[in-house]
């Protein structure tokens, strides 16, 4: 394919774009590293590890293999398992749930909130007292900050004191989005994100990390993504993981780190843009007050996706369903327990959302194609602004 075929190609998220911008840095960043040959854990890693905790302003920063891991990581630091409940948002992806599941601990599913997406706080109290109800002991919520917006901290907080719950923030979506001020990576007692290339930051493989403000919880840390090995000891203390982050991940993480403060507004103007252009034909989504968003999907609601997204197709505007199906809905997790209320807010919701391309270097003329093109298949569809369900 010709470079001019390719910049005439509509991207769901253009990291060809952003490469540009990049110019040679990567090339000398991963060439730094063929050159020391520190492929794991090298000095390239500490020095993200260093930058990321600045950025946010969180004490430590821990970095492993992945997203997923790092989630992982959290729970194994805190010893959950086998009997005790973990509450997870039913509306996310799978990584969420699968964590608990392989800690040893039960998963407990908790509806969402018709506006956010994210936890719902009185589906988790509801949650909690039917894992009680089952025998297990509530242990921890693990919220998710849907498409980069952080969830309600202020008010699952409040719960999780409450119950002596942990709190481990899924900021997989969300590293560089605030609430009331604070950044992501200093809103629970760990937080996880992940470095998928897909990611507001994202890598050029996997990657991830775990930020805590607490120097015992980072040892943890530290020494469970090393086979459980404590720094400068040759054999493993405890039961541990082989996560540790690739130096070239690092460094190129380095490099897009640099970009990252003037991605972020930009993909705010991105997501302005769409809902200005957007909400007379279908949800578009909503910011809960004091929050900010890296806009890591942008995501509407409609009664009429299939249609949408055969219109988008024919006039070559990518889309992408996150997520089809709400997670107690997937076979590994139908028997899981779940708020007695039950999930239609989750389940209504992966049956009617639909993601845009999102990404910081979204044109004007690009967006404004596809911002004619939703409204044509809406207004066609006769579709109407999609409500959340009664």
């Amino acid at each position: 394919m010709s470079r001019e075929r390719k910049q005439a190609v509509l991207a769901f998220i253009d990291l060809a774009a952003q490469r540009e911008r990049l110019g040679d840095s990567v090339e000398r960043a991963i060439s730094a590293v063929l050159e020391h040959g520190q492929f794991v854990l090298g000095p390239e890693v500490a020095e993200l590890e260093g930058r990321l905790a600045s950025f946010c302003g969180a004490r430590h920063c821990v970095s492993c293999a992945n997203g997923t891991d790092a989630l992982l990581l959290a729970l194994m630091a805190e010893g959950v398992g086998p009997g005790d409940a973990v509450f997870v948002p039913a509306f996310t992806f799978v990584a969420t749930v699968e964590v608990a599941v392989l800690a040893g601990a039960t998963p407990v599913f908790v509806d969402v909130r018709p506006d956010t997406f994210n936890l719902d706080v009185d589906s988790l109290e509801a949650a909690i007292g039917e894992a009680k109800t089952r025998g297990l002991k509530p242990r921890c919520v693990i919220p998710v900050d849907l498409y980069g917006q952080p969830a309600d901290y202020r008010a699952i907080s409040k719960i999780a004191d409450k119950h002596g719950l942990l709190v481990v923030a899924d900021a997989a979506q969300s590293f560089g989005a605030s609430l009331d001020g604070r950044k992501v990576g200093t809103l629970a007692s760990y937080t996880a994100t992940s470095f998928y290339p897909s990611k507001p930051l994202g890598g050029y493989g996997d990657g991830g990390a775990v930020f805590t403000d607490d120097d015992d919880k980072a040892a943890r840390l530290r020494a469970l993504r090393n086979h459980g090995k404590g720094p400068g000891r040759p054999d493993a203390e405890c039961l541990g993981l082989n996560s540790r982050l690739d130096s070239i991940q690092a460094a190129i993480l380095l490099e897009k780190l640099r970009l990252f403060p003037a991605e972020i507004p930009a993909r705010q103007e991105r997501a302005d843009r769409y809902n200005a252009g957007l909400a007379a034909v279908a949800k578009v989504p909503e910011l809960m007050a004091g929050t900010t968003s890296v806009w890591a999907q942008y995501t509407i609601v409609t009664e009429h996706r299939d249609a949408l997204a055969k219109a988008c197709r024919e006039a070559g505007v990518p889309t992408a369903i996150h997520y089809a199906s709400a997670l107690n809905c997937l076979p590994p997790y139908r028997e899981a327990p779940k708020s007695p209320a039950g999930l239609r807010q989750a389940e209504w919701l992966a049956a009617r959302v639909i993601s845009l391309p999102m990404h910081p270097y979204l044109g004007a003329e690009a967006q404004d194609l596809i911002v004619a093109t939703v409204r044509q298949a809406l207004t066609s569809s006769k579709a109407g602004v999609a409500h959340a369900a009664e």
